[in-house]
């Protein structure tokens, strides 16, 4: 029976165009499901898009456009920005779904409260619309700033349904502690419990249908005056996304996932509150959560009114979406924060793609068509990824993984100047060829997950058992690369 793989991304905001950081996740995320689907797994692979909660619609405010027409433009960026990044996702749920995505959410809610799980009461609080969540006043900065934005979070008054999460402090203690609710890395693991151990009070988790306002947001059931908070409807979206509510069949085969990738920022609520949730339903929790940091310029978080925000359309439609991939899995720790400049990207490019694999390719296939010579056909049942590359991948280490294979490319290009080979003629180059040839397959073979499109690309020219066919440049340097519509170029 093949291995199960259900694989999810955080689920966005859609009040603004995708940034490097969600570029960040989709990739690692992406190169996970796709060494699991080349390592014979039965994979799913779900992201949407969170578009019931109230920053969409001060942004659609701002924009001058109605709430839905907005969310609808918003979403669609989303869902194309993956295929952008040559990230293939098996489902895409929106939260304006009334099909697929509202009755799950409406059955989650119902499911809670036969348990006696939320309660409704008046609530004055600090509510950060950028988080969408409340804080209280020890957790803000300097300036009463909210912990994670800079902005001043808003008094709100006014009655809601609560959930009942002070329920579930024990429990969660003791999954996350045995490891039956996995946190990777260790540090996100001890955050969370600190948090929980901290205290858990009650959450708000419905506004008034007043407040939400454009009929965006899911009616609670039962009371048409409230609309379920957003936290309770976009995180349902890891169940919706494989038939919860519509599709039992899907849902059985699928849930619990394997693994959610999400940023560190929202932590909290995925190792507290929907745990709990879940729990309160009786329902499986996911297996894993893998957290990752943000990606920084000069050390410091992007953001726009510091000036040193980084557009992913731009520096893709600039270098390819091969290349970004790279150094977005090569240079920024999968489990840690990672500095982006341009001046380190293209010095990256040049050291390691135009000069590292993409002059070994070059090389290889000039030396391969020079000699003429016949090689043995690359079979399918030869296409199996390098087991430490496996290993390092399903340790959620993705730089570490492409140091092991950029090392065997700097060994191949050592072999092949220390032997002089492109010296060599007719058969005294058989051996050095039959060696060079080898690693170039493996080499395209365990490069799948991470560069796609360049593992095909070689994959063509390095199949049969001649190589005659001349290969464009992968990588070319920075003084000599093409337009964006040029062969590198993957949209």
């Amino acid at each position: 029976m093949k291995e199960k793989f259900y694989i999810t991304t955080a689920i966005p905001y859609v009040n603004g165009a995708p940034h490097i950081g969600h570029a960040l996740e989709y990739v690692v995320a992406d190169t996970i499901h796709r060494m699991y689907e080349l390592t014979g797994a039965d994979t799913f692979f779900v992201s949407g898009a969170d578009e019931n909660a109230l920053k969409n619609a001060q942004a659609a405010d701002k924009a001058g456009i109605d709430i839905q027409s907005f969310l609808d433009k918003n979403s669609t960026i989303f869902r194309n920005f993956y295929k952008y990044l040559n990230v293939n996702l098996d489902e895409f749920m929106r939260g304006t779904d009334r099909k697929n995505h509202w009755p799950g959410v409406q059955r989650l809610w119902r499911m809670s409260a036969l348990n006696n799980d939320i309660y409704k009461k008046k609530y004055k609080g600090l509510y950060c619309v950028g988080s969408e969540s409340f804080v209280t006043k020890d957790e803000l900065r300097e300036g009463g700033l909210c912990p994670e934005h800079d902005e001043k979070p808003v008094v709100v008054e006014e009655e809601n349904h609560f959930f009942r999460l002070s329920k579930y402090k024990d429990q969660l203690i003791k999954l996350i502690e045995t490891g039956e609710l996995e946190i990777v890395p260790e540090k996100r693991k001890n955050e969370a419990l600190s948090f929980i151990k901290g205290g858990l009070t009650d959450i708000s988790i419905s506004r008034s249908a007043e407040r939400q306002r454009d009929g965006v947001g899911i009616p609670v059931p039962g009371d048409e005056s409230q609309k379920i908070y957003v936290w309770f409807d976009a995180l349902t979206i890891y169940m919706t996304g494989v038939g919860w509510g519509r599709r039992k069949s899907l849902f059985q085969r699928y849930w619990p996932a394997q693994l959610h990738v999400i940023g560190k920022d929202i932590l909290r609520f995925h190792a507290v509150y929907w745990p709990a949730m879940l729990l309160s339903a009786s329902l499986p929790l996911p297996k894993t959560l893998l957290v990752h940091g943000f990606v920084t310029s000069h050390g410091r978080k992007m953001g726009k009114s510091l000036g040193n925000a980084v557009d992913p359309y731009d520096i893709i439609d600039k270098y390819g979406i091969e290349a970004v991939r790279y150094y977005l899995l090569s240079q920024i720790p999968t489990l840690d924060d990672g500095d982006f400049t341009i001046e380190r990207f293209e010095q990256v490019y040049q050291s390691d793609l135009a000069n590292g694999l993409g002059n070994l390719v070059s090389r290889t296939t000039a030396m391969a068509r020079a000699t003429g010579l016949r090689f043995k056909t690359l079979k399918e049942a030869d296409q199996k990824i390098s087991a430490d590359v496996v290993r390092a991948v399903k340790e959620y280490n993705i730089n570490r993984a492409l140091e092991l294979i950029w090392r065997r490319i700097n060994k191949a290009d050592r072999y092949i100047n220390e032997n002089r080979v492109w010296e060599k003629e007719g058969e005294a180059a058989r051996e050095y060829m039959e060696h060079l040839v080898r690693e170039l397959r493996q080499l395209a073979i365990d490069l799948a997950p991470f560069l796609p499109e360049t593992s095909r690309k070689i994959k063509i020219v390095f199949a049969d058992s001649t190589i005659d066919e001349k290969i464009e440049p992968l990588f070319p340097r920075l003084d000599k690369r093409p337009s964006k519509n040029s062969y590198f170029y993957t949209k």
